[in-house]
């Protein structure tokens, strides 16, 4: 499957290099011009890691960063003309996964993109991957959820529901997130899709379903 990157840049110039070189090496490209545009797109669709210039219009790259980390964990590779080290210090600070200052070569910038992603990959694969809430457990390796050593038979999307609200424990996520990070971007049903799973989630999840708590006005998160 195709990794998805989105760069976030406002010279034009730049942007299309950077486009150009991702494309020939298979990866699909998302772009934005500004801070603000790109947390438009990073609310619709799902990506893979973002490349983020620091200075430009309507929102600089600093403040982006800052939002998309109260509810993601995508990496981020700033690329920029800033090189002082207090704006590299301030990039790691906000959550930032790698720095690249301008002028830059974009074959090692893809280099780069490339050992990032693979690096996150690795990191995926050896996770722990039996989470412990208490009495429920999931066993991401074997796709089984047990709550008081019963098994809980889940459909697979109520599975990967279950999987994207824990790994985002104590998150509030919207519907629109929700929608987009399970169904994905381009599913045709409407919010009510997500309410309607919640509810069947919850019922099988017998008494531990206050841990899929109602955000009044948004959505929902996963606390226990």
């Amino acid at each position: 499957m195709k990794k998805t990157v989105m760069i976030v840049e406002d010279e034009i110039r730049i942007r299309k290099l950077i486009h150009d070189y991702l494309v020939r090496e298979d990866f699909e490209v998302l772009e934005a011009s500004n801070g603000k545009e790109a947390l438009d797109v990073f609310k619709q669709r799902n990506m893979d890691l973002i490349i983020l210039d620091i200075m430009m219009p309507l929102m600089d790259g600093f403040t982006f960063c800052k939002e998309i980390r109260k509810v993601s964990s995508v990496p981020v590779m700033i690329l920029t003309a800033r090189g002082e080290e207090e704006d590299e210090l301030l990039g790691y600070n906000l959550g930032a996964d790698d720095y690249v200052t301008k002028p830059f070569s974009p074959k090692v910038l893809v280099a780069k993109v490339k050992a990032l992603l693979k690096r996150i990959e690795d990191v995926h694969i050896t996770k722990d991957h039996i989470l412990n809430f208490q009495d429920l457990l999931i066993n991401k390796m074997a796709h089984e959820v047990k709550v008081k050593d019963t098994i809980i038979n889940l459909s697979p999307k109520e599975y990967d529901l279950l999987i994207y609200l824990v790994e985002n424990k104590d998150i509030a996520l919207s519907r629109e997130m929700i929608l987009n990070s399970v169904w994905g971007y381009d599913y045709e049903g409407d919010l009510r899709t997500v309410d309607t799973n919640i509810k069947r989630l919850r019922e099988k999840l017998l008494h531990r379903s206050s841990c899929i708590v109602t955000v009044r006005g948004s959505g929902y998160k996963f606390e226990v």
